[in-house]
């Protein structure tokens, strides 16, 4: 027999126990047990060894083509197309990709075309972690809520970030495209998820001054009792939201490990559409692409109850979501919030006193409510011109007195001591 034959474990230990068969030293029952066959198997293996020597130990269909195998000239032409279009994209979604463009291979399949052909490299597992926090039980329970930084449009444009809120039962994610990770930006992301689905039980982010402060309480806070709070945590204790500070990027795995899937397939995304503002990015997000990712990577929860709470009725999210401050009503009925001058109007239904404090609500299109005692008051804001002729005023003086009357003079009381003084001294000059 001319070359050589590539046998496996299994079948040199078949070899081995054969050639006892074939000395006389072993019965078919016997082998038939060592190699783990049935006897009726045995007999047939062991005539076919007998017939075709060692090669007859070996399978079959060792050496052919696979009757799934693909054909050599669709295998070029997918690894010219991921080198034309999907350079640097992972197997797992440039196999999704290609068979959108109806060249459908298997994403390991792709991984060893890739690999032979020097455009993939291997890449090792990280280690497992050692301890691993159980997922919550109820959708809704807990939503994980951090902002990933990145240059989402390619290196020549600067980062933008995206808001990322991801829940902890099932990994369903919802996103949004913002310039910086801001209180406004926030709030957008987390009322669009209630208009979604309800109002969560708990948030959980990091420590950043958006979510959390550790300023001082101020006197009104101490006074009434409350922690600090930011504009973002004033809109969540009005929902009866808890927010859970993440002491370490760790604590939130869940977020982070999905930051990394959009920078891996949101940026390739963007780049294949050609998108590369923050608005265009955000069609792309509402447009079926977070849909998408739901689709292939939540799980469902472990429970089949939604944790969600409705919103209730009668509440405005647009107040509800907005910009707080208190300020203190002057003389002149007026209030100063962000260099601007508010007017207070007469016919307000609860018209406050001078030294009454104001609330002053910025709502996040822009609009402006002023509030005494939970009462919208009617104003109207004071323009620079207004303001102008109002500072050139002459300020009022007291008329002066045509006739001022003179000054009396005092006159001492009977018991005075100069009266007193003055008796005394008429008398003594009286005695002899």
């Amino acid at each position: 027999m001319e070359g050589h034959l590539l046998m496996s474990r299994k079948e040199r230990e078949r070899k081995s126990v054969f050639d006892e068969v074939k000395a006389g030293r072993l019965t078919q029952g016997t082998a038939a047990q060592r190699v783990g066959l049935s006897y009726r198997q045995c007999r047939r293996s062991y005539r076919r060894f007998v017939r075709e020597g060692d090669k007859g130990l070996m399978h079959r269909s060792r050496g052919r083509s696979s009757n799934r195998g693909k054909e050599p000239a669709f295998r070029e032409q997918v690894v010219e197309r991921y080198v034309e279009r999907y350079d640097g994209f992972g197997p797992t979604l440039a196999a999704e990709k290609l068979g959108a463009e109806n060249l459908p291979v298997d994403h390991e399949t792709l991984r060893r075309w890739l690999i032979a052909a020097g455009r993939w490299n291997r890449q090792r597992r990280r280690a497992q972690h050692r301890q691993r926090r159980e997922r919550k039980g109820h959708f809704g329970e807990l939503v994980q809520m951090d902002g990933s930084h990145h240059a989402w449009f390619g290196e020549g444009h600067g980062p933008c970030c995206l808001i990322n809120l991801t829940d902890d039962a099932t990994g369903h994610c919802q996103a949004l495209m913002t310039q910086q990770e801001t209180s406004e930006g926030a709030m957008v992301a987390l009322r669009r998820w209630i208009e979604r689905h309800g109002i969560v039980q708990a948030l959980y982010t990091d420590r950043k001054n958006v979510y959390v402060t550790d300023r001082e309480p101020t006197l009104e806070e101490q006074l009434a009792g409350e922690e600090p709070k930011t504009a973002f945590g004033k809109a969540c204790a009005k929902l009866d939201i808890a927010i859970i500070e993440a002491r370490s990027p760790q604590a939130k795995g869940r977020v982070e490990r999905k930051h990394g899937v959009f920078q891996d397939r949101f940026v390739k995304e963007l780049y294949l559409r050609g998108v590369t503002t923050i608005e265009g990015a955000n069609q792309v997000l509402d447009g079926g692409f977070v849909d998408e990712l739901n689709a292939k990577f939540a799980r469902p929860p472990a429970s089949g109850q939604d944790y969600h709470r409705p919103v209730p009725k009668g509440m405005d999210l647009a107040g509800v979501f907005c910009f707080e401050d208190t300020r203190t009503l002057q003389n002149d009925w007026t209030i100063r919030h962000e260099n601007q001058y508010y007017q207070i109007e007469k016919d307000s239904q609860l018209l406050p006193k001078p030294k009454d404090k104001i609330m002053v609500r910025r709502r996040l299109d822009g609009a402006v409510e002023l509030l005494y005692k939970d009462r919208r008051l009617n104003y109207h804001l004071i323009e620079p011109d207004e303001l102008h002729q109002r500072a050139q005023r002459p300020i009022p003086q007291p008329a002066p007195a045509n006739d001022p009357k003179p000054a009396k003079k005092p006159k001492p009381a009977w018991d005075h001591p100069w009266r007193t003084r003055r008796h005394t001294t008429s008398a003594a000059r009286s005695q002899p």
